[in-house]
Order: structure tokens, then C-alpha cells, then sequence
């Protein structure tokens, strides 16, 4: 699929998946559907960036870079509600003193999002899960405000060796947990008195409670 040339034929084009199963979507792909996806755990982004025509790929930049917007899936209950947090990106544990918020990845990828609910209640087969209407959304000030004292936080506690000290109820709204395929992929971070160290891979995460918020605000 080539990239959508504007937000009008990304939208119509987004607005065309919703209520398929991604069975459907993925047979019109001609991609084979996992039968999990514990092994898995990206290919229903990577089945929808597909269709949308997302051009970014893995390079550092919004999934559709023309356009400025970054594609979140969000896997949701019966009742609406995330049933997970969401990945936002890697996480630098190393030269991060400097950093600005402004400047920073996470303030980017959340700068303007298509966010796309997916019916995936986890007793649902794969193939049976169903693609909701997506939405355009945008930080207003209160919760860029949010976003942005917690990754400060976050990076403070980083820059100043705290890395092993974070857990996952640091953040209001934003979460710092391990990302790592198994406890042997390790990167360069401070230890607590300046020292290098090795530790787990960190993502920034969405918590649940904050997409919850952006979900009520959008079907209200």
C-alpha cells in the first residue's frame, strides 16, 4: 500500500477496517495470522501499518513521517477499556543529561496519533479479533503537561544512576519497565555512583488509566 498523501486519505482509509476481523484483513494481506501472539506480539501493528500504507518501518521517525502521525494500536475489552499499556519507544540510558523534553522521542511520537481500539479480549482467537473506528488525537495541555513532568522524572532518576531503582508505578501517565526479548539482552546504562553498567533494555509505556482517558474523551 503506498502512504496516504494527507490525514483526509489516511482517515477514509482507516475508517475502511473498522469491524473487520483481522482474519479478514490479514487474507486481503496474504499474511498468515499467528496462532498467538506470544511470539507474536507486534504483528497486529505491523498487519494494520501494512493496509494504512505506514512507510516508516523501523527507522526513527512517525510511522507515517509525510504526515507527522505516529499509529498506536490498542488492544480493548468488551467493555472498551485497554487491556494493556502501550509501548511508546526505546528508552536512552546513557547520555541523557542534556535532553529536553521538546527534543525528546517520546515527546514526538505522541505529538499526533491514529489511534486504532482492537477488540482483543484474550479469549478471542487471533483471527477473530475485531478492528474498531480509529481516531486522530493530539496531547491538550493538561496532559502534555503530564507527559512531560514524567518523563523528567523518569530521566532524572536515569541520569542519576536510579535506573534499577524504577518501577512500574513511577509516572502518572508514563511508565519506564524492561523491554527485552530474554533477561541476556542487556545495554550500557549509570550505575548509582556514575559507574557504567549493564542492564535490561527500558520502553516508555502509556499506562492504561491514561489511555482509558483518551478512549472516553473520543467516544464521549
Amino acid at each position: 500500500m503506498t502512504p496516504p498523501k494527507n490525514l483526509d486519505e489516511l482517515m477514509r482509509r482507516c475508517h475502511a477496517l473498522a469491524g473487520l476481523t483481522l482474519g479478514q484483513l490479514a487474507a486481503e494481506a496474504n499474511i498468515a495470522v499467528p496462532d498467538n501472539l506470544k511470539q507474536d506480539k507486534g504483528w497486529t501493528g505491523q498487519l494494520l501499518e501494512q493496509l494504512l500504507g505506514a512507510s516508516a518501518g523501523s527507522r526513527a521517525e512517525p510511522d507515517f513521517p509525510e504526515l507527522g502521525v505516529e499509529l498506536k494500536t490498542l488492544p480493548i475489552n468488551q467493555q472498551g477499556l485497554p487491556l494493556e499499556s502501550t509501548y511508546v519507544c526505546v528508552a536512552p540510558l546513557t547520555g541523557v543529561g542534556q535532553q529536553q523534553w521538546q527534543d525528546s522521542w517520546v515527546c514526538r511520537k505522541l505529538s499526533h496519533v491514529l489511534w486504532l481500539p482492537v477488540l482483543a479480549e484474550r479469549s478471542l482467537p487471533v483471527a477473530e479479533r475485531v478492528v474498531g473506528r480509529g481516531f486522530l488525537w493530539q496531547p491538550d495541555h493538561e496532559q502534555r503537561q503530564k507527559l512531560q513532568q514524567d518523563w523528567e522524572e523518569l530521566m532524572d532518576l536515569i541520569a542519576l544512576g536510579g535506573i534499577d531503582q524504577i518501577r512500574g508505578e513511577h509516572g502518572e501517565v508514563l511508565q519506564l519497565r524492561p523491554k527485552a526479548a530474554n533477561s541476556k539482552a542487556v545495554t550500557a546504562a549509570i550505575g548509582n555512583e556514575g559507574e557504567p553498567i549493564l542492564t535490561l533494555p527500558r520502553g516508555f509505556y502509556l499506562k492504561t488509566g491514561f489511555t482509558r482517558q483518551i478512549l472516553a474523551k473520543a467516544f464521549c
